[in-house]
């Protein structure tokens, strides 16, 4: 134990105090150090220094519980802005989001002019944004524009909620505003990309930055010829960007090159290998081949991998028309209906592997685990004989065939069925 712990275990607060001082100096962003300060001169009735120490301790890791507790008492009767908006941000690491929209509100009523109520105006209209509350969002930092109108940040998160509430139009125009009003660097290249997404390639010609940029506006301005330069003149520049190799599979597809335009989408998949755009672009290249089953095929994994699992569903659904012999397809689809608890058609399709691939180990497991659970204990039995065949040390055979074997020969309907009715037939 050292001197500082030894002279607060013996109640010499000042003393322990004043080493923990010292050992501060050596070690300024010790938390567990500047906890202790900031007890000491609690006890010490060293208000000033508390609020340091605690101000300190949030720095070094914002969401420290004892840290806000400690504030939000400091401040209680003293300032009641830094008390709500202390408070506020309790509630929020507590998840309590209707409580800290609250507080914060407080927090700029009491606030001593609209310059230090900002923080907590940014607060709360992120708050606003992430409970949906698009609008009043919105009306938050128009009011902020009106005192922090040099932060480029302000027309960047309207511009989002712009577009979210009202439009593109509404996001460009605001983002017009950063740029021509107040000079903000940086907003042209934004643009650009906005008025790319509004249909508007001149004007995102006009202002790119990024040759990348400047490709995609060509190309949909139908100037592919001279989009594709750009692109082999900056290749080595960006050969390891997904943009790149997005816009030449765009160029290669639209002048019909599909096999190129294949292993541009080979190349963006390494770089970026969950992104649904992948099966977006393949799905795109086999419609314009017309090869229907790989279309859906890859419209299910893009919806996929956006969440849309229902729409995934109807895609593979789809493609299973074009072929029921699909091993992988069939695979798909069984565990995407088990997935939405439909079991039954799961295991239609689970049946239908198993013909195809009389022995996959998975269609039979999971085909005698639906006929037990509808007490079907012969039938399971008979998937389970398949299996021990294919596979004589699978564990699930070894776990449950004794149990299901049993309950099939001494209970259940069927069991009863066969003892009444197969005597009477000799069986």
């Amino acid at each position: 134990m050292n001197l500082a712990e030894q002279l607060e275990q013996n109640e010499k607060y000042g003393e322990a105090y004043a080493e923990y001082k010292k050992m501060l100096a050596k070690k300024a962003d010790d938390i567990e150090l500047l906890t202790k300060l900031a007890h000491l001169a609690m006890i010490l009735e060293k208000r000033e220094d508390a609020k340091t120490y605690y101000a300190k301790i949030l720095e070094l890791d914002p969401p420290n519980i004892l840290a806000h507790e400690q504030l939000i008492d400091l401040f209680c009767n003293e300032d009641r802005f830094k008390y709500y908006l202390f408070r506020g941000n309790l509630h929020a690491l507590q998840q309590q989001m209707s409580h800290a929209r609250g507080d914060y509100k407080k927090a700029i009523e009491h606030a001593k002019d609209p310059k230090e109520a900002l923080p907590a105006r940014y607060l709360y209209a992120g708050l606003c944004e992430g409970q949906g509350k698009l609008n009043e969002a919105i009306d938050e930092y128009l009011k902020i524009s009106d005192y922090d109108d040099n932060n480029p940040v302000v027309f960047l998160k309207l511009a989002e909620l712009y577009e979210k509430t009202e439009g593109l139009t509404a996001a460009i125009q605001t983002l017009e505003r950063g740029r021509k009003d107040r000079g903000f660097k940086g907003f042209e290249e934004i643009l650009a990309k906005y008025y790319i997404r509004n249909s508007q390639p001149e004007k995102a010609y006009e202002l790119a930055q990024n040759e990348l940029t400047k490709a995609r506006a060509l190309f949909d301005m139908g100037k592919n010829e001279a989009g594709y330069d750009i692109l082999m003149k900056n290749k080595s520049k960006y050969a390891n960007e997904k943009t790149f190799h997005s816009l030449l599979a765009q160029y290669y597809f639209q002048n019909d090159m599909y096999d190129e335009a294949f292993k541009e989408i080979d190349e963006y998949a390494k770089l970026d290998p969950n992104s649904p755009l992948i099966y977006q672009m393949r799905a795109l290249i086999y419609e314009k081949k017309d090869d229907g089953f790989n279309e859906h095929v890859n419209w299910g994994k893009y919806n996929i991998l956006r969440g849309e699992r229902d729409v995934a569903l109807n895609e593979y659904l789809t493609a299973y028309r074009y072929d029921d012999k699909d091993v992988d397809l069939i695979e798909t689809i069984a565990a995407l209906l088990e997935a939405e608890g439909d079991k039954t058609k799961a295991s239609e399709f689970y049946e239908r592997l198993a013909d195809v691939d009389p022995k996959n180990k998975l269609a039979l497991q999971k085909l005698a685990e639906f006929r037990e659970s509808i007490g079907d204990n012969y039938g399971a039995i008979e998937y389970m004989d398949r299996l021990k065949e294919i596979d004589p040390r699978n564990q699930f055979v070894n776990d449950n065939y004794a149990k299901i074997k049993d309950a099939a020969e001494n209970g259940g309907l069927m069991s009863i069925f066969k003892k009444i009715f197969g005597k009477r037939m000799g069986v």
